[in-house]
This record gives C-alpha cells, sequence and structure tokens, in this order.
C-alpha cells in the first residue's frame, strides 16, 4: 500500500467521520506497533531465558508500560464508537425519551469523571518528573508514562462527551 492510497483504505475500513478518522488511525496503528513490540518482547525474553539462560533485562517493566499504552490508546476510540459494555435490563420499562436523558447523563458523568481522573493524572506525572522517579530496572522516567495516561484520559473524556451529545441528537431526529 502506498501512501497515495492511504486515506482511501482509512475511507474504506473506518466508520469514523471528520478528523477523528484520523484520530482512530493513529492510535489503532500505534496500538498494533506497540502489540507487535510486545510480542517480539516475549519471544525473545522466552528463548533467551530457555535456550540461553538469560532472560531479556527489563522485559517486565516493558511489558507494563507497552499494555498502559495499549490500554489508553484504545480508551479514546472504544467510546467513541460506543463499545462499552452496556446493561439494558430496565430498557424495556423506560421511555424512549427518558432513555436518551440518562444516556446523555451518563456520558456527561462518564467525561466529567475522566475528565477530573485526567486532572489528577497529569499532576501526578509531573510530581514524578520533578522528583525523578524512574522505573527500576531501565530507569525510564515514570512521569512521561503518566502523563500520557492522563492526556489519553482527556481525549477519552472530550470524545465521550461528543459522542454522547452526538447520539443524543442523531436519535432526536429518527
Amino acid at each position: 500500500m502506498s501512501l497515495a492510497t492511504l486515506p482511501k483504505w482509512v475511507a474504506e475500513h473506518y466508520e469514523e467521520k471528520g478528523p477523528v478518522i484520523w484520530l482512530a488511525f493513529f492510535l489503532e496503528a500505534c496500538a498494533a506497533v506497540v502489540l507487535f513490540a510486545l510480542m517480539a518482547l516475549t519471544c525473545m525474553d522466552v528463548i533467551g531465558r530457555y535456550f540461553f539462560d538469560n532472560a531479556v533485562d527489563g522485559a517486565v517493566e516493558l511489558t507494563e508500560i507497552g499494555l498502559a499504552v495499549i490500554v489508553f490508546a484504545q480508551m479514546p476510540i472504544v467510546t467513541w464508537r460506543g463499545g462499552h459494555v452496556v446493561v439494558d435490563i430496565l430498557d424495556s420499562y423506560i421511555s424512549h425519551k427518558l432513555m436518551r436523558v440518562l444516556g446523555l447523563l451518563s456520558a456527561l458523568l462518564m467525561s466529567g469523571g475522566l475528565y477530573f481522573l485526567a486532572e489528577r493524572m497529569f499532576y501526578l506525572g509531573e510530581r514524578s518528573m520533578r522528583r525523578g522517579v524512574v522505573t527500576e530496572y531501565l530507569e525510564i522516567p515514570v512521569g512521561y508514562i503518566v502523563q500520557y495516561i492522563a492526556v489519553m484520559s482527556y481525549a477519552t473524556a472530550a470524545l465521550m462527551i461528543t459522542y454522547g451529545v452526538y447520539r443524543i441528537i442523531i436519535e432526536t431526529r429518527d
């Protein structure tokens, strides 16, 4: 695939519109690269451990960081697509209008919660950088990872509020 055909491929394989389509593509590409790197790291760690009696130093740290990158890269995308688990036990007993109001309320509450979580995480990341907190073996600064989590939580909060409002407006028109 050439760079000239990339926009066409993305448009065919992603349902999002506007700038969110490129955000989704970029975040999924980052998550895929990190997942591949984790797979290669795990293979090298196992091969080194069993055949050469020498595991990869810091493999646990890199795996933890990689998992954080993957989870928080996917969180905004899952949120925008409405891919969260929903329990709809009371849906048949509640009016459609009340369902829309509750959906908007839940979108506001979730985005507010994510916003305040991101605020706290950003503060903790700054504090970790000021104090020079690093991982045990590889001495990777922890503050950058925590701030990455905060930025992805901000993005998820913004996408949750826009998705919630978008969904309510679209459902209102139907």
